[in-house]
């Protein structure tokens, strides 16, 4: 089954010498339809970076990045940003609601921009906030919410539509543990369903949903291995 989403020898280097870092080294990794991959690894091992290159929001030094089957380096800017429109979704650390909208309007906006009509947008994304819980507050506006209720809300505006590439950077790190609970339910339902999804997380358990575990260290993968094997690595890393 072709790869939903593929990187191919990808090096991501910031700055320039003599201070240059290589965020990822000669990556090369895959996500497949039904297939939810968690990425786990220290802080600056390279999963974020990872993450941000497979969503198009970031460009490789070197390397390809295919969204099915599309090389992302020949959509230019406007082609990668309606694929994450209508093809990708991004559940970012720090949320990226816009202010001044209510959490219903955060979600349908993408849609929006591609053309739905509003009002059909707006009950798509009064079904997506359902999904995660938050429907009753689908009028209120970012600065009312609770972390935990505005990493809802940015979840729903990921999951709208038909994504089929979901990349997640650890989606439940505002939530409470229950909450947390329900919000990887979710995700391992949409990739059950057919989408292909991406999890960056330092939890063992929160692994232990995915179909595969990716650990990188300094931008290098170390291991890739069943969920079974989470915490195991987790406790490698430690010592």
């Amino acid at each position: 089954m072709s790869a939903v989403l593929q990187l191919t020898d990808v090096v991501r280097v910031h700055g320039e010498a003599p201070h240059q870092v290589q965020a990822l080294r000669g990556v090369s990794f895959a996500a497949h339809p039904g297939e939810l991959v968690a990425v786990m690894g220290p802080s600056g091992s390279g999963k974020s970076t990872l993450l941000t290159i497979a969503g198009g929001l970031d460009s490789p030094t070197s390397g390809a990045v295919t969204v099915e089957g599309v090389d992302l380096a020949r959509l230019g800017q406007q082609g990668r940003a309606r694929m994450r429109r209508t093809s990708i979704g991004y559940v970012f650390q720090g949320f990226n609601l816009i202010p001044a909208l209510t959490a219903a309007e955060n979600v349908a906006l993408p849609r929006e921009l591609d053309g739905v009509a509003p009002r059909q947008a707006r009950a798509e994304a009064r079904a997506a906030l359902e999904e995660v819980g938050i429907l009753d507050l689908a009028d209120r506006f970012p600065d009312d919410m609770s972390g935990g209720q505005q990493q809802r809300v940015a979840i729903a505006r990921a999951v709208i539509g038909e994504r089929r590439l979901i990349l997640a950077d650890e989606p439940t790190g505002a939530l409470d543990t229950e909450t947390g609970e329900e919000i990887l339910r979710l995700l391992r339902a949409r990739c059950d369903a057919g989408a292909a999804g991406v999890l960056v997380t330092h939890e063992a358990r929160h692994a232990a949903w995915a179909d595969r575990v990716v650990f990188l260290r300094d931008g290098v993968v170390v291991d890739e291995t069943g969920a079974d094997r989470a915490e195991v690595l987790t406790e490698a890393a430690g010592r």
